[in-house]
């Protein structure tokens, strides 16, 4: 290829790159977390708010119960979680406020149905934690605080650019790919050795980071998608088809009586079902949708690791409640069609609900990995506009731009990480505590990414860099050191669970790695090379810029 065509591909590689790098360091940081929501759920719940599990078919009075009086519960559909082959006798509902957003989870409310003593309902509300699905927030709309519709377009957009940026890498890299692919070329040159790391890893992932570049753009704009699929190939039918008939639900029962929840089949035949219609299939909840209506059903939902789920929960059988009848296998995971499957592999690339155990810990390696892609190209386009010094020469003043766009990505990705730690450890330490956990996770994880980035442009990057790295790794140590303090001192409210150690040695090894970084950083800012805009040498605030304007005049 010409060299004046590599240029141009470069040039919108390094552009595109620099517009969405920061948003998606955001995006891969908290993705990769969410590859573990369950754990992350389990660690950050009280114990007080867990549930002992029972038999199977115990729960049964619970549910006709609830639902022959809770005419709320009924109407939004009531899960009941099962765990270890056992049902949690608790179910859960949610009630979303009218004209909210499907995402927007803080419009949400949530409620829950327990038997009381004398054999009642007694239905409360049960407001969460919400810390997972703040995370997954961050990740879905790029560190936007709601998943609303605008948001999602401005994810798009960056994707779009994402998907550029990895296009025209791929062009860049084409003409010596055979050449530097492997190599890793170590020494006094940095920034080739930045180049090399941000091209083997960029190379490695390719296939990932495509992936995640297709869906994301979909999921942005899944809503306009479907409206021209709908008008292109089935001529506004298929709206038609989803419409309520007028009149609602309440017109539709005048025709036909209700439904008796007590004729339902117990759970273990429902389960039972769902097992059958998928060998390998393991139900992990029972969702149950208009089951006095005209249409009855139970979706078992669940993991296959011999199949495809469709979702990160897994994937879930239609089950009629009434006579056990399967209705459908859409989304039931090692039993789906092959048009099904197609779709539910698409989703289940981006979400690592496949192949077990050990896809979710690559992805949760991938995410980081991508994240440290985008860091590492910031600080490639700064070094490529450094001005050297001379031998012999005066230091030589570097570029303002670089200089602010080494203290932007400084704040934002290490501001990121630390706010994300913090509010992690929070969630030990806020339930009983607070009343609005939801915006107490927001309000720590902001507070610590806007003083980080202010920090870093008050400071600039040199000097601001490994303070802030320590202050991540404190933050990411919190964690443990919360599980740790509420096992070695229970009143001070905090609390540790042996089944979600995996989270707490996870943040020991995120604390160590991030203070090892902080002090090759801090050897960077003092041995370094004397004009970068990493070394301290060459680092002035706004306050000394002003002296030295001062003293040359």
């Amino acid at each position: 290829m010409r060299a004046d065509y590599i240029r141009i591909y470069k040039s919108v590689h390094t552009w595109t790159g620099i517009l969405a790098g920061m948003a998606l360091f955001i995006a891969f940081y908290a993705g990769a977390l969410t590859v573990f929501k369950e754990p992350l759920r389990r660690w950050s719940t009280p114990p007080a708010a867990l549930v002992q599990p029972i038999p199977l078919d115990d729960v049964q009075p619970l549910i006709v119960q609830t639902l022959k009086t809770t005419p709320e519960a009924v109407r939004r559909g009531v899960t009941l979680r099962l765990e270890g082959g056992q049902a949690i006798p608790r179910l859960d509902w949610q009630v979303r406020a009218a004209g909210a957003d499907d995402h927007d989870a803080s419009a949400t409310r949530h409620y829950s149905a327990m038997l009381a003593a004398d054999g009642g309902v007694q239905v409360r509300e049960a407001p969460p934690s919400r810390l997972v699905e703040f995370i997954d927030v961050l990740h879905r709309v790029v560190g936007l605080p709601t998943d609303s519709d605008p948001h999602r377009w401005i994810m798009g957009v960056i994707c779009v650019l994402y998907l550029v940026a990895l296009v025209s890498g791929v062009v860049v890299l084409l003409p010596s790919l055979v050449k530097d692919f492997f190599a890793l070329r170590v020494g006094r040159n940095k920034k080739r050795m930045w180049l090399d790391a941000h091209n083997v890893v960029g190379i490695v992932s390719l296939p990932f980071h495509i992936v995640m570049a297709l869906s994301a753009v979909v999921f942005a704009w899944h809503d306009q998608i479907y409206a021209v699929q709908d008008r292109l190939i089935h001529q506004g039918q298929w709206s038609q088809g989803l419409a309520r008939p007028q009149g609602g639900p309440d017109f539709m029962r005048g025709f036909m009586p209700e439904r008796d929840p007590a004729r339902m089949l117990p759970p273990s035949r429902l389960v039972q079902a769902a097992r059958a219609a998928a060998p390998g299939f393991e139900p992990t909840g029972l969702q149950y949708l208009q089951v006095t209506g005209l249409r009855p059903v139970v979706r078992v939902w669940g993991q296959n690791p011999q199949g495809i789920a469709p979702r990160a929960l897994g994937g879930f059988a239609a089950i009629d409640p009434y006579t056990g009848d399967v209705q459908s296998t859409d989304f039931l995971p090692g039993a789906q069609n092959t048009p099904n499957l197609v779709i539910s592999s698409f989703f289940a690339l981006h979400m690592a609900s496949f192949g077990g155990a050990v896809v979710p810990w690559l992805y949760f390696l991938l995410g980081l990995a991508g994240a440290w892609l985008f860091y590492s190209g910031n600080l490639l386009w700064v070094e490529s506009r450094r001005k050297a010094q001379r031998k012999g020469g005066a230091l030589p003043v570097q570029r303002r731009d670089t200089a602010l766009m080494a203290a932007a990505t400084v704040g934002v990705c290490v501001g990121c990480m630390a706010g994300i730690s913090l509010t992690l450890a929070a969630a030990k330490w806020l339930p009983g505590r607070v009343s609005d956990m939801a915006a107490w996770h927001m309000g720590v994880y902001y507070t610590v990414f806007f003083a980080s980035l202010v920090f870093a442009f008050w400071r600039g990057a040199a000097r601001a860099a490994a303070p802030l790295l320590w202050l991540a790794a404190a933050c990411t140590l919190a964690v443990p050191a919360s599980s740790l303090l509420g096992w070695l001192l229970p009143a001070s409210g905090a609390w540790a669970d042996g089944a979600s150690l995996g989270v707490d040695l996870t943040a020991t090894a995120g604390a160590l790695a991030l203070a090892w970084m902080a002090r090759a950083t801090a050897r960077r800012v003092q041995g370094g090379a004397q004009d970068s805009v990493w070394s301290a040498g060459n680092a002035t605030t706004k306050s000394e810029e002003k002296q030295a304007v001062a003293l040359t005049q």
